[in-house]
């Protein structure tokens, strides 16, 4: 590229990391003209293609909060659908873009968090902190996700932290505070994993555990069950801490519950097979920090190889 189309590529790039792709897509019009075989530049307008009427349409939203949450499903679909089937992915647009976008959510968000009623504020500050994690801005956004888990855990809402948890301990990860990220990450999956979203989850620590799970095959859904599990056997969710007498009491009527869920015909095993797995695994991670009997550890171990023997395996061995 010559200089003048790498000046006007600056400019071009500078409207896009400020939610402003109309303002972006005459100047990358210009580059275009001036260097036709440029891939680059061709990519750059096909994201722009994508988002210019996009984000016009916001304008017609009059919640923020709804405003936030298109731009975050619109992003969803342009990297899940658009962006993987595309063998011209150039990072560098792709981070103006993401840029932009996430700009734009985190100013609708912000709108909200002065927001009395508990649960939506909790959410805005959810959200905010995602959108603070994707524009690289890590200490921020661990102090509005820490703000919404306390909002949640003010409503026992515990399963919407989990979203919060693992996003948290991405964060960690991302700064290189591994063991925080560890803690974390098997708090969310325990508290919830159909609430996590694996899109978002970006440190090599987990995404490397998310490809190996993904390998097995699982679905969708029963895959984010089992991501804990393998977490444990693989010796990535290796650090763990001591419950509360009150949660080993939720511990273990979550074990009945689910126990008695499998007994049920209309069961899905795919689901409930690795999620009560690893409430055996939390059950016995009690049991050796209490220094119980090993009666009992042999009892939760005896469940565990009756609904996987190759899981009872890697754990034992």
């Amino acid at each position: 590229m010559g200089t003048q189309t790498d000046q006007i590529l600056v400019q071009a790039y500078e409207f896009l990391g400020n939610g402003d792709p109309a303002g972006a897509k005459p100047l990358l019009e210009d580059a275009l003209a001036e260097d036709l075989e440029n891939s680059e530049i061709m990519f750059a307008i096909r994201c722009v293609n994508y988002w210019i009427d996009l984000i016009s349409r916001m304008e017609t939203l009059s919640q923020p909060f709804e405003r936030g949450e298109k731009l975050i499903s619109h992003w969803k679909h342009f990297i899940q659908d658009i962006i993987a089937n595309d063998d011209n992915v150039h990072e560098r647009v792709l981070y103006e873009v993401r840029k932009g976008v996430f700009t734009l959510a985190l100013g609708n968000y912000c709108c909200l968090l002065q927001d009395h009623h508990t649960l939506q504020k909790a959410e805005a500050y959810r959200k905010a902190g995602l959108c603070y994690k994707e524009l690289g801005n890590y200490e921020t956004a661990l102090a509005h996700l820490g703000e919404a888990n306390s909002l949640f855990e003010a409503v026992s809402r515990t399963s919407d932290s989990a979203a919060v948890l693992a996003e948290m301990a991405d964060c960690y990860a991302l700064c290189g505070h591994d063991n925080n990220a560890k803690v974390l990450f098997r708090e969310a999956f325990f508290a919830g994993a159909s609430k996590i979203e694996l899109m978002f989850l970006e440190s090599e620590l987990i995404v490397r555990l998310i490809d190996l799970v993904k390998q097995k095959g699982f679905s969708e859904a029963a895959m984010l069950e089992w991501i804990p599990v393998y977490g444990v056997l693989y010796g990535v969710l290796n650090v763990k801490r001591q419950l509360r007498p009150q949660e080993v009491g939720r511990l273990k009527q979550s074990i009945y519950t689910l126990e008695n869920e499998m007994k049920d015909p209309a069961a899905q095993p795919e689901i409930l097979v690795p999620r009560l797995i690893n409430h055996y695994f939390w059950l016995i991670d009690h049991y050796v920090t209490e220094n119980n009997e090993r009666s009992k550890i042999n009892e939760t171990l005896l469940k565990i190889q009756l609904l996987d023997n190759d899981v009872y395996n890697k754990y034992t061995m």
